[in-house]
């Protein structure tokens, strides 16, 4: 395993990371069994960094990460990771990032993770509603309090970046250390204004759905829509809507030069759309959405 700097942190992370995202899903066929052994195959291959968020099956995710954390004996080598932001219930101080709400939100995180401090803890995206310097505030204290050790932003564009990153330097407060977009061959909306300024402020890129939400695997067609035992198939509404939109020319064309490049070296198509996001700029480490470990051991070969 390849281990790169979070960013500008002193922390070292594996380059392929573990998301958590589909970990307790109400859809699918994946049990808890079938993701602890997920989780312990990531951690034997060396995977260190493990992403989650408190809302991924309204903290199904974060509870099965505390069990199997319980269960593995260097909580220390793992780079742990959550989120917060978006709804956790109906009602007031169930979401957003106040001074108010992320306490709250962050002492659930840990219960259900079982662990007392984070790693890493990311704002899932900008809140409106919220000014930025209170946000800052308040992540600034966990950290002084010893309940997280990095923050990091999600989803943000080139502005907030920006605007996030001057309040914490003018203010003195815990610098932002990385930024999790989507990011995949399909998608390279970022590197217009996002990659840019998460670069020029030393933020460490932890790209989302890098196969594309299983396209750049080659298992879809454009002659029928997905069903079954794949990642549109499970959710067949979601699906179709995915699958319209990503129906095109330019999608079919860019997967025909990924197969090309993948059979020229005998290898298959997630490998080298993995290794494609693995090499951009400031890339720190490469979110699988691990569901079992099979797909671990294949995305891992890459």
């Amino acid at each position: 395993m390849e281990y790169r700097r979070l960013g500008k942190t002193g922390r070292d992370v594996s380059v392929i990371g573990f998301g958590a995202w589909a970990i307790g899903a109400d859809w699918g066929d994946v049990d808890d069994a079938t993701s602890l052994a997920a989780l312990h195959a990531a951690a034997d291959a060396g995977v260190t960094l493990i992403d989650t968020a408190d809302v991924y099956s309204r903290g199904v995710s974060e509870e099965i990460i505390g069990r199997w954390l319980t269960q593995h004996e260097n909580r220390d080598r793992i780079a742990l990771t959550t989120k917060a932001r978006f709804p956790m219930g109906d009602g007031p101080g169930m979401s957003g990032t106040g001074s108010d709400d992320l306490p709250r939100a962050l002492d659930a995180s840990h219960r259900r993770l079982q662990t007392d401090y984070l790693d890493l803890y990311q704002m899932h995206a900008w809140d409106p509603d919220v000014p930025i310097e209170e946000t800052l505030g308040t992540l600034d204290d966990f950290v002084e309090a010893g309940k997280v050790r990095q923050v990091g932003i999600s989803n943000f564009t080139g502005w907030q970046i920006e605007r996030t990153a001057h309040v914490a330097r003018s203010l003195g407060m815990t610098p932002v250390a990385s930024l999790q977009p989507q990011y995949n061959l399909l998608a390279r909306e970022i590197e217009l204004e996002i990659l840019p300024a998460a670069v020029e402020n030393g933020l460490g890129i932890l790209p989302w759905s890098p196969l594309g939400g299983g396209w750049l695997t080659g298992k879809y067609s454009p002659v029928a829509r997905p069903s079954g035992a794949t990642r549109l198939g499970d959710d067949p509404h979601r699906g179709v809507e995915a699958y319209d939109r990503r129906n095109n020319e330019r999608t079919w064309r860019i997967l025909a030069t990924v197969g090309e490049v993948a059979a020229s070296r005998a290898t298959t198509m997630s490998q080298v759309a993995l290794n494609w996001v693995r090499n951009r700029p400031a890339v720190s480490s490469v979110l699988l959405g691990v569901r079992t470990a099979d797909q671990l051991t294949d995305n891992l070969a890459a």
